[in-house]
């Protein structure tokens, strides 16, 4: 069970690390199911725990300091199961709460920064066009992460806040109402012919179809959960913490409300059957606030 109090940062992170660890991952909500889907393909013998902050999405409206709170304690909670590495797989998250996650010495990787890399290789002069929410559009994170690579690189910006609750609806890029909303966000975007576009929401790449038809198909798509696994593969191997195991690894799902309403969401964005969600009580979560343990 959860530790339900505010233990000291040291006995939460002084641990080893080795191979057969699980990898921690965590979002607001389903969103980084993506993600993981993307991992489980790449390194399938990995253990994975997943945590989606359901009772408490979306994140894109919410104010920085509060997202950055959210992300302290969901951090925390996933300390108890030792992970080899943990990752933000929410760009939200990624955006705002990076530098207070990794200030604390957690081993951990967002999915801004695999995003950026890619686009900045891929833009040639080009313009690049971040779709994302509100917050992370806001935040200026994926326009910092590229000009850190190459200054030169063009970066407009668009939030699609409509995209989130269609793709949870179970929408895709068949359906009509998905495709008119994609083409009145895309359109000042369409007018600038994009070289690259980044899908710097977990959800959108549920529409991505939509999307590279509303920007007129030219422009080649960076998803930022397949980018984010190459990078977890490239990191692991780098510190020797492959998975050693020859078995498929398993996938734990927790959520913090409706865990049947996770289970059948999730299943489309992980493309596999979640064979295990369970319900974290809230308390649980808030309880293990990182912000405020002792140093």
């Amino acid at each position: 069970m959860p530790v339900k109090k505010k233990v000291k940062m040291s006995e939460l992170l002084d641990y080893p690390h080795d191979p057969d660890q699980p990898i921690a991952v965590f979002d607001s909500g389903v969103g980084g199911l993506t993600v993981t889907a993307a991992l489980r393909r790449l390194l399938p013998t990995e253990d994975i725990v997943y945590l989606g902050d359901t009772a408490r999405v979306p994140y894109g409206i919410k104010s920085p300091t509060t997202i950055t709170q959210f992300a302290c304690q969901l951090a925390g909670w996933l300390l108890q199961y030792r992970p080899k590495l943990m990752v933000v797989a929410c760009n939200t998250l990624s955006a705002v709460a990076m530098p207070q996650l990794e200030a604390m010495g957690l081993p951990i990787l967002g999915v801004v920064e695999p995003g950026a890399r890619a686009a900045a290789a891929l833009a040639a002069g080009r313009t690049v066009a971040v779709l994302a929410t509100e917050a992370t559009v806001n935040s200026g994170a994926y326009v910092r992460a590229i000009h850190a690579i190459d200054s030169s690189v063009p970066v407009v910006q668009r939030s699609c806040p409509l995209f989130v609750p269609m793709a949870e609806e179970g929408r895709d890029s068949s359906d009509k109402i998905v495709n008119a909303v994609a083409y009145e966000y895309l359109e000042p975007i369409r007018r600038l012919r994009p070289g690259v576009v980044v899908l710097g929401c977990t959800h959108y790449p549920l529409f991505r179809d939509a999307i590279i038809s509303a920007v007129d198909g030219g422009a080649v798509v960076v998803d930022s959960a397949e980018e984010t696994a190459w990078s977890i593969q490239r990191l692991l191997k780098r510190d020797n913490l492959l998975s050693s195991r020859a078995n498929t690894g398993t996938l734990r799902c927790y959520a913090t409300d409706n865990p049947e309403r996770f289970m059948k969401i999730g299943t489309r964005f992980c493309g596999e059957p979640l064979e295990h969600v369970e319900l974290v009580p809230l308390d649980d979560i808030v309880a293990m606030d990182l912000q405020f343990a002792l140093p």
